[in-house]
Formats: structure tokens, C-alpha cells, sequence
């Protein structure tokens, strides 16, 4: 088998017992950047070539002498364009800081550091994280390694399509609305978004403050436990970060799901739901009831609420966060501004896109006064009943199993001019950030179009250890996950 097509965990370990040097493995990836990087552009920033092979010479001359490795070291992974890494650019996918190099790495990326990996390359995603289809960024869209005229989901489909397209080993994303599970679904991988508070937010540049959260892209369950193993933990740098104990992942994986309690919502399988989807999922639900799962009919009665309650919310602190852009500190500034109001107002214009824009507008006119009250402070109330939905259904399930998207991923520019329609590919995936539970998406099958179709597992908060058990039971018996594109 070529190293590239090795999991996280078959190539680490090759690399312990000295079978794969570094330099085999950086040279591996950079070919395979070489040979398709141009048709799926997953990337905006990728690493040096001579720069790294450099590097992996000197750490395989000094393992030589005295082998001692750590779980990512010599592992080339990619890292979402919005997360902060020292001395590599961090665009956000925007223009607005098309040039901006941060002076200290994310939390996440310091510990991968410690661990030894190598950053192959910085992601490519939509503007500041706002879109479902990875063509909102300033840099041109990214395209599905599945079908090159197809949307890789987003707005983490730079690290999905990467992971898809064999472009690296693993890639970290952020997940807002659903934009570390729906790519995860479009490129047929594996997704996990953690508990609000489970990995540190430190670095990781603000969309919705009180919804992002970092997670990994895999291309299995067993690579997705490996990565929250190193980067999970309270972090002092980040308030919102939780002193919670942090589970040996790996040994929570098992073949089988006896003595776990299954959840399908009904509210999940109704109206919008493309057929093809529906019969996956539930051939998938059938396939857990084997396993020895105990398969439970609930309702999270609240999900209708969700997207209309996330937009109000995620637009509202947008607008909040991403008044910083303002052409006086760092990043993009207008030229030949008169004065300080225009330049303020030229500079956003032209730095950033129309998407964020729009929720922009959105989110402050949710803010201004006499409006607070009826959209925003609602929107609050809502979300709060969301998660009591989640809080009563966990009395009964361990977890609970959806489909991931209502459809396969869709074709390029389809959904672009009708932002509703995109907003809806984030249906199944918006309720898990309001109510801060963890959830993963990986692959359940593939339809007519041969585009890969995700399953949805969510758990308790902190329960992260059971998410990716009842994932792992599932991979294990079928052969989704061995599925990959014919590019």
C-alpha cells in the first residue's frame, strides 16, 4: 500500500517500528500535491517542499541514533486557514487578511508541535467560516475529490477535500454550524465536532464565539480518536475552555455496541430528506441494531426552530466579532480614503465578500435597538429550549443517529445565488452547536451519482469517548470508510 493511503494510525505506526522514514513520508504527499492539488485546490498556503524534506533528513538522522517518537510526529496534517499558525499565513479565506501572518501559534497547533507533526499546508474554506459549500472563499472554491464539479461541503471543504484527495495524513477544522461534519460528509471522511468547551478555542479566529469549536477530519474513526487525544484539554488561554478529565479515546473503541441505547429522531427523517439519503441512514441504523445497539424512537420537537434560531445568533455575533476589520490595526485598508469614516466603510467593502456581508447586516440589525429583544434575545430563549430537547432525550439514549445532510453534496454554483437553500444544507448539523453537544459524520454509502452520503452521531457533553465507539462499531462492520474517489 502507498504511504499516502495509509490512515494516521498505519503510517505512525510504521514510522515507530522504523519500516517508513520522514523524508518517504513528506515526499509522498508532496507528490500526490503535485500531481492533483491543481484540480481540487484544497489549499491556499502549503508548506516548502525543500524546507520540510529538510527537516524529516535532520529528524531521521537524529531517530537513527536514539528512537523515541511521539503520535504525530513526521505526520504532514493540514490546518483550516482560521486557525492561527507563527509565521504562516492565516487569510481566513478573505482579503481582508490576505497577508496576515500571526505572531503565535493556536493552542491546537502548539500541542500538535509538541507531538512533532508537520504542517503540510493551511486549508482552504469560506470567508470567516460562513458557508456550506467552500465557494465563499476569496481565493476560488475548492472542489470534490469525488466529482470535480461538486461543492466539498463547508466551510471546512479545503481539510476535507485534502484528507479525501490524499493531500495529507489528517487536517483540523473548525465546526460552527456543521462545517467540520457536512464537508466530512460531501468528501466521504470522517468528522468530529467536540463538546463546546473540549479543545481549546485559543487562536482559532472568531465567527460565533458561543458556537465554534476545533475538531479533526480523519479518514477513519481510530485517526479521529488519535487527534482528540492531542489536542483535547482545558486550556488557561481560553475562557470558554472546560477543567474537565480528558478519556483515553482508543480504549473506548470497540466492535460492538451491546448495552448502548440508539436515538432516532423523528424530526430528522421528514420532509426535505432526499430518499437516497433516508435509505442509507437507515440501512445504517438497521446495521447498529446488529451490532447488539438498542434502537429507541425520540423527538427533538425544537429542531424546526434551529436554523432560523442559528442565524439570528452566529449572524449576530459575527457582526460583533468581525467589527475589528476596520483597516486600523492589521489586515486589509482601503487606499485613498478621505477621511476616517470612509476609509472604515471602504476598507469592509472592499475586503470583505458578499456572504459575510450579509450576515454582517443581518446579525446587527438582530442587535440594534428595538429589535434586540425580538430577534436576538428570542433566539436566545429558543436555543435554550434546544438543548433541553437534547438534555431529555439523553435520559433515554446514549446517543442519537441522523443523517448528516438532507442530500449528497450538490454541483458547483447551484445553491450560490439562493442563500436560503444553502443555509438548509446545514439543517441537521446547526442544532448540535446550539445545544454544545459533541457529534462525528462519517460515511454510511454512496448514491446514484456515486457521491458519498454521511451518518451523524451525537452524544452527551464530554461523551465523546461513546460518540466515537458507536462510530468505530459501525465502520468496523462495513467497508464505507474503503471507499475512495477515483481521481
Amino acid at each position: 500500500m502507498s504511504l499516502r493511503r495509509m490512515t494516521l494510525f498505519e503510517l505512525k505506526d510504521k514510522f515507530v517500528k522504523g519500516e517508513v522514514s520522514a523524508v518517504e513520508i513528506v515526499k509522498a504527499y508532496f507528490q500526490r500535491i503535485m500531481l492533483v492539488e491543481s484540480k481540487i485546490k484544497a489549499y491556499i498556503t502549503t508548506a516548502k517542499r525543500d524546507a520540510l524534506v529538510k527537516e524529516a533528513n535532520e529528524l531521521d538522522y537524529t531517530l537513527s541514533k536514539w528512537r523515541k517518537t511521539t503520535p504525530l510526529m513526521a505526520m504532514p496534517i493540514a490546518v483550516k486557514d482560521n486557525i492561527c499558525t507563527e509565521g504562516v499565513k492565516t487569510t481566513c479565506g478573505s482579503r481582508m487578511l490576505e497577508n496576515f501572518v500571526p505572531p503565535y501559534d493556536a493552542t491546537v497547533v502548539a500541542r500538535m508541535k509538541e507531538h512533532g507533526y508537520y504542517l503540510i499546508g493551511k486549508t482552504n474554506m469560506d470567508e470567516f467560516a460562513m458557508g456550506s459549500s467552500t465557494e465563499n472563499s476569496a481565493f476560488g472554491p475548492t472542489r470534490n475529490p469525488w466529482n470535480l464539479a461538486y461543492i466539498p461541503g463547508g466551510s471546512s471543504g479545503g481539510s476535507a477535500a485534502a484528507v479525501a484527495a490524499e493531500l495529507c495524513v489528517a487536517a483540523l477544522g473548525s465546526d460552527t454550524g456543521g462545517s467540520i461534519r457536512q464537508p466530512a460528509a460531501c468528501c466521504g471522511v470522517v468528522g468530529l465536532k467536540p463538546t463546546y468547551g473540549r479543545v481549546s478555542r485559543y487562536g482559532l479566529v472568531a465567527f460565533a464565539s458561543s458556537l465554534d469549536q476545533i475538531g479533526p477530519v480523519t479518514k477513519d474513526v481510530r485517526d479521529a480518536a488519535v487527534m482528540m487525544q492531542m489536542i483535547a484539554g482545558h486550556d488557561p488561554l481560553d475562557s470558554t475552555s472546560a477543567d474537565v478529565p480528558v478519556p483515553d479515546y482508543m480504549k473506548a473503541l470497540k466492535e460492538n455496541l451491546r448495552g448502548m441505547k440508539v436515538g432516532v429522531p423523528l424530526e430528522f427523517f421528514a420532509e426535505g430528506l432526499d430518499p437516497e439519503v433516508e435509505l442509507a441512514v437507515r440501512t445504517a441504523i438497521i446495521q447498529m441494531q446488529a451490532l447488539k445497539a438498542e434502537i429507541k424512537e425520540i423527538s427533538l420537537p425544537m429542531t424546526k426552530y434551529a436554523i432560523a434560531t442559528y442565524y439570528l445568533i452566529a449572524t449576530a455575533e459575527a457582526s460583533s466579532n468581525l467589527a475589528r476589520y476596520d483597516g486600523v490595526k492589521y489586515g486589509y485598508r482601503a487606499a485613498k480614503e478621505k477621511g476616517l469614516l470612509e476609509m472604515y466603510m471602504k476598507t469592509r467593502q472592499e475586503g470583505f465578500g458578499a456572504e459575510v456581508k450579509r450576515r454582517i447586516m443581518l446579525g446587527t440589525y438582530a442587535l440594534s435597538a428595538g429589535y434586540y429583544d425580538a430577534y436576538y434575545g428570542k433566539a436566545q430563549a429558543v436555543r435554550t429550549l434546544i438543548k433541553r430537547d437534547f438534555d431529555e432525550a439523553f435520559k433515554a439514549v446514549d446517543v442519537i443517529v441522523t443523517p448528516t445532510m438532507p442530500t449528497p453534496a450538490f454541483k458547483l454554483g447551484e445553491k450560490i445565488q439562493d442563500p436560503l437553500q444553502m443555509y438548509l444544507s446545514d439543517i441537521y448539523t446547526i442544532s448540535v452547536n446550539l445545544a454544545g453537544v459533541p457529534a462525528i459524520s462519517l460515511p454510511c454509502g454512496l448514491s446514484n451519482g456515486k457521491l458519498p452520503i454521511g451518518l451523524q452521531i451525537i452524544g452527551r457533553p464530554f461523551e465523546e469517548e461513546k460518540v466515537l465507539r458507536a462510530a468505530y462499531a459501525y465502520e468496523q462492520a462495513t467497508e464505507w470508510h474503503l471507499k475512495k474517489p477515483g481521481l
